[in-house]
């Protein structure tokens, strides 16, 4: 069951500039079909010049285009909980939130409450928004750092297409076992077949590629490690972690793929900077964060 949200509901409106068709004004601005859709069907406006029309429309340059978008609908699974985010970056469309490690993106089985999904949730309520949390970004439970998410779907849809382009830049850290060398590791990468949550380097995967960086190395407890700063050019499931591990330098922490727990009690992963063209603005987001104090402490001992 979804719950209605009872708040305003999020509009976009513009000037037409050159005579053409309604629908083709609302493409421009990548209102999706899926949208248009929901607009006819649950609730939604196009008004021109306050007069609601329909797509097919002939707009004359001038006209005062306004398309409202029908109130969003939150799954049961995302009750509200009301925990303090670290807010990075937040506009009108948009929120970059520094996760905690431990905390889970969004509910799942294992842990159904206190994701960051219905602290979101919380927050926007709070905010008088009408909205549920589009996460556009996620991160492991154990993976700490920035998080992008969309305050409404249309622009949930417009960051998925920056997606698809490839051009949300995502900038990780890690800790790894032993002494790595700077490189660029292109390797396929598929379900285990040993496993449900665990993932393998296979030459029947999808394509993964992710560029390696040596920052520093030291060691510790007797544990040597390096310090690395890690680009990803596709979004794999673990796949900085399947990589890592698939070279013989499994992150500290990684359980799950044989890493060395000595030092830290998660994988020592960090997103720490996003970036991107607003995509309704136009205007650079360029958004990083530091390191969390678990790994802070590892690395300062180099």
């Amino acid at each position: 069951m979804n719950r209605l949200l009872p708040m305003n509901n999020f509009t976009i409106q513009f000037v037409a500039q050159t005579p053409q068709l309604l629908r083709e004004a609302i493409a421009a601005y990548g209102v999706s079909k899926r949208a248009l859709t929901a607009i006819k069907f649950q609730g939604g406006k196009i008004m021109v010049n306050d007069q609601e029309q329909n797509v097919r429309y002939a707009l004359q340059v001038g006209d005062c285009v306004s398309i409202e978008f029908p109130r969003e609908q939150r799954s049961e699974s995302l009750t509200p909980t009301y925990a303090p985010l670290a807010i990075q970056y937040e506009d009108d469309s948009l929120l970059i939130v520094n996760k905690p490690a431990h905390q889970s993106t969004i509910p799942s089985k294992e842990h159904p409450t206190n994701s960051l999904a219905n602290d979101i949730c919380g927050y926007l309520e709070q905010q008088g928004l009408a909205a549920t949390a589009h996460i556009v970004t996620r991160l492991d439970r154990d993976t700490s750092g920035l998080v992008c998410v969309a305050k409404h779907r249309h622009m949930h849809h417009l960051m998925s297409e920056l997606q698809k382009k490839g051009e949300i830049q995502r900038h990780y850290e890690a800790i790894v076992i032993g002494e790595v060398a700077s490189q660029t590791i292109e390797a396929p990468i598929a379900r285990s077949t040993t496993s449900i949550i665990e993932r393998m380097v296979d030459s029947k995967g999808k394509y993964a590629r992710t560029d390696v960086t040596l920052i520093g190395k030291g060691e510790t407890a007797g544990v040597a490690y390096s310090h690395v700063a890690l680009f990803l050019y596709t979004g794999r499931t673990h796949q900085i972690r399947v990589h890592m591990s698939y070279i013989g330098h499994t992150l500290l922490g990684d359980d799950l793929y044989g890493g060395d727990c000595t030092l830290i009690n998660r994988q020592a992963l960090h997103c720490a900077k996003l970036a991107f063209i607003h995509p309704i603005t136009g205007a650079p987001i360029n958004i990083t964060i530091d390191l969390p104090q678990d790994m802070q402490k590892i690395v300062q001992q180099q």
